[in-house]
């Protein structure tokens, strides 16, 4: 009997990391406050999400997941088309939040507040010193304007875009876009 086993051993670890390598391809969106971003190109808006809330989610979804479920040191406050997400150990503005068009979630941002929940590229892109440095994490953006007051750096292909403005750092995530070409 020892024999088999020892066959079973090979078939089985093959059938794992095979398994492993299924659930990589149907990986779970990735989750801002959870998950670590080490590779940039290969973020898209589409599988970002804000405690479980997506681009494209519906109203009652965003509601039931932002403002019903507690969030640990957060408070959510809904305005008009957005909802909020404050920092309740310094509440001076939101630090993140989603915005409701037509019923669905067409934005999610999060901004340098936010930098201690999440996690990252994206928290060193929160607490840059400079517009190049972005860059350095990010790679060069699709478009961008830069002046004296900050920088808005464009990754329209993969649904995003920073605005610096000095110590503050913003990131919208909308659904990814060509920018049409002028004629």
């Amino acid at each position: 009997m020892r024999g088999l086993s020892v066959i079973r051993t090979p078939a089985f670890i093959a059938m794992a990391i095979a398994a492993g390598f299924l659930s990589l391809a149907q990986a779970e969106p990735y989750e801002l406050s959870k998950n670590d971003v080490t590779e940039p190109k290969a973020v898209s808006s589409v599988e970002i999400s804000l405690f479980g809330v997506k681009l494209g989610d519906s109203e009652a979804t965003a509601i039931d997941s932002l403002v019903n479920e507690k969030i640990s040191g957060v408070r959510a406050e809904q305005e008009a088309t957005f909802i909020f997400l404050i920092d309740q150990r310094k509440p001076t503005g939101p630090m993140a939040g989603v915005r409701i068009m037509d019923g669905k979630v067409d934005l999610i941002f999060i901004n340098n507040r936010f930098a201690y929940k999440t996690r990252g590229v994206f928290r060193n892109v929160l607490t840059s010193e400079s517009p190049d440095e972005i860059r350095k994490l990010l790679g060069q953006e699709d478009y961008g304007d830069e002046n004296v007051m900050g920088a808005v750096l464009a990754y329209d292909k993969q649904g995003f875009q920073v605005n610096y403005l000095g110590k503050d750092v913003n990131i919208e995530f909308v659904q990814p876009h060509e920018r049409p070409v002028a004629r």
